[in-house]
């Protein structure tokens, strides 16, 4: 750019601008100069190349670029490669994928793929990775691949390539074909390391789609592994403060986490050997803290990699107590790393008594001054929790509830009210800690919370008297949040006669209980008491003009679904006979047994990444399928 006086030149005028109406007028004025320019048709490359720039330059400032694409195009047919590397710079910013000359750019691309010249394909990878239309991927995709596996690319150009599959990849799977796979899969053992390390990006997004096309990767990944740490194979190039080359390491173990364990002794011996050398060299105190950090990525990897294999005690136990020293630390990453990994592995074993061993340390985290630390304690939390701890854990989550971020309630009342039904022993404990939560929760709660809880009440006939009391109680209370008078409304219709002999419990108490929220509430729950108010006339007859004063006053609201149910609800008690009215207040028959919606709602609140999760937060039977929380239930 140096030797292009002119370019300079405006450069230098555009920063000199001291107001934006300066710089508008200089640039339109350089833009009418280039329109002219571009008119004359034997402009040299040199010329091309600068006028090109300069609209570079300015629409990288913002300002709108409407012309020069086809002198761009041009640019790319040349033989300098001075010329063609403009022509691709701007076609990469100036067209997008959906652009009307992607089409004629594509011969240009392919011609350069095609090239013995080495620097040509760097540029048309570039182009392609940058743009990468589903057309450019359709057609040029096969040449990409062809540079990958050619046994005469330099190893810069099969770097290219391999990133350039994967962009294409991601944007239009179906580019990459599965034929493909051998030739991409040999490539892992390939002598260059940074090779290695594209085409593992690569072979790692492949494999997440398509993991029987890709298994072979598997044992090539582990011997790749053995050779760096145990044989010593590696340049000195690729050390990284003393750590064999981080990056590779931390991508290989992943890939193999995709993966069930090897059958084949060979493979499952030296994944051993890898992982008990992790371990190890771990152990040596840095005063560095890029090497620290280097040692403690690859450590953590090789820890969810053991727990994924399942590894012996020895390495368990090991594993174990270092996560102990991590969750402890003062830095906020290792905290956080090691109460994710430690969550790792709650879900994956039965015995957690090693786990349980740190729970005073776990519950500490969910006051820790970072959110995301607090997060991974209440995940680890969730995963560790049994029948045995459950009451104390779940106390503690409710405690800290109540002075918790407004960013993690809603996820803490799912978790809650999972561990509250899944480990409940007592019927009367999980009634309590559901409305203990839906008080101190309040707008936190959603739907799924009480409906959950009103299908188990519905289901358990012991519990109804119990759940019917303890909800007038709370609803007697001066505060109260919408979700407890749904709950108390649905509960209090189907079983309030249950109670209904009980001091303070009688039916027009009942009904004050639930009428002092009515005008507090949205109209849908206001439908809902509506609902509950014709079963009171079914079942409390003496308290039937009350009733039927809120019937006639809400068949006057301005709200159509009030007025509609209030107006067919009064008609209904007003009829001669109650035979009609006892069939349709007639009691709700019990839920059939299905997968909770709470733990379906959990699993959404997962989300989705490039690198999918080959575990998710729970207990082990919850990572091979979602079942039912409590059989009774």
């Amino acid at each position: 750019m140096s030797s292009m006086r002119g370019l300079v030149q405006f450069i230098a005028d555009l920063r000199n601008a001291r107001a934006r109406e300066l710089e508008e007028r200089r640039i339109n004025k350089e833009l009418a100069n280039i329109r002219l320019k571009f008119k004359d048709s034997n402009l040299s490359g040199y010329q091309k190349k600068k006028y090109v720039c300069k609209l570079l330059y300015i629409y990288i400032l913002g300002w709108t670029v409407d012309f020069g694409h086809l002198e761009a195009l041009n640019l790319i047919a040349s033989n300098k490669f001075s010329e063609k590397q403009i022509g691709y710079l701007a076609i990469s910013l100036l067209l997008n994928e959906n652009h009307d000359l992607i089409n004629l750019v594509l011969n240009s691309i392919r011609k350069d793929l095609n090239d013995g010249n080495e620097l040509f394909n760097c540029l048309a990878l570039h182009a392609i990775a940058n743009v990468g239309g589903k057309e450019m991927a359709e057609t040029l995709a096969p040449d990409v691949q062809r540079l990958l596996v050619s046994p005469v690319s330099k190893s810069f150009v099969k770097k290219k390539a391999a990133l350039t599959l994967l962009r294409l990849y991601r944007k239009h799977p179906q580019a990459v074909h599965v034929e493909w796979a051998g030739p991409i899969i040999h490539m892992l053992g390939d002598q260059d390391l940074g090779v290695v390390t594209s085409v593992t990006s690569l072979v790692m997004a492949l494999a997440q789609d398509q993991p029987d096309t890709f298994r072979k990767a598997y044992g090539k990944t582990v011997m790749k592994l053995k050779s760096m740490l145990i044989d010593g194979r590696i340049p000195s190039e690729y050390m990284y403060y003393k750590v064999a080359n981080p990056w590779l390491q931390v991508k290989m173990m992943r890939l193999l986490q995709y993966y069930p364990p090897s059958d084949d002794p060979d493979i499952s011996a030296a994944l051993l050997d890898v992982i008990q050398y992790t371990l190890e060299s771990s152990s040596e105190p840095s005063r560095s803290v890029q090497q620290s950090n280097a040692h403690n990525a690859v450590l953590f990897e090789a820890i969810n990699l053991a727990i994924h294999i399942d590894a012996n005690p020895h390495i368990m136990d090991r594993m174990i107590s270092k996560l102990g020293v991590f969750i402890s630390s003062r830095e906020t990453n290792l905290r956080y790393l090691g109460l994710e990994a430690m969550a790792h592995l709650a879900s994956r074993t039965e015995d957690l008594r090693a786990i349980r061993s740190h729970q005073n340390t776990i519950l500490g985290s969910l006051r820790d001054k970072d959110i995301s630390v607090r997060r991974k304690g209440l995940d680890l939390l969730y995963s560790m929790c049994s029948s045995q701890n459950a009451p104390v854990i779940v106390a503690e989550l409710l405690k800290y509830l109540e002075v918790a971020d407004y960013a993690i309630r809603e996820d803490m009342v799912i978790k809650i009210a999972i561990l509250t039904e899944k480990h409940a022993m007592d019927y009367k404990w999980y009634i309590d800690t559901i409305l203990k939560l839906i008080s101190v929760a309040g707008d936190y709660v959603s739907d799924e919370v009480w409906q959950r809880a009103v299908q188990i009440v519905i289901n358990n006939e012991e519990l109804q008297p119990y759940a019917s009391h303890t909800l007038l109680q709370y609803l007697k209370g001066p505060t109260f949040y919408e979700a407890m008078v749904k709950i108390g409304g649905y509960v209090l219709g189907e079983f309030g006669h249950l109670i209904a002999d009980t001091q303070g419990c009688t039916p027009i108490e009942q009904f004050m209980a639930l009428q002092d929220k009515f005008n507090s509430v949205s109209p849908f729950t206001k439908a809902l008491l509506l609902s509950t108010y014709i079963k009171f006339v079914n079942l409390f007859p003496e308290i039937k003009p009350q009733l039927l004063q809120v019937f006639q006053y809400n068949s006057r609201s301005l709200d159509s679904e009030l007025q509609q149910r209030a107006c067919e609800y009064l008609e209904l008690a007003s009829l001669p006979t109650d035979d009609l009215l006892r069939t349709v207040c007639d009691e709700m028959p019990p839920f059939p047994e299905r997968a909770s919606i709470l733990l379906s709602r959990l699993n959404e609140k997962q989300g989705k990444s490039e690198d999918r999760r080959t575990w998710f937060i729970g207990g082990k039977s919850g990572n091979v399928e979602n079942s039912t929380l409590i059989e009774g239930f």
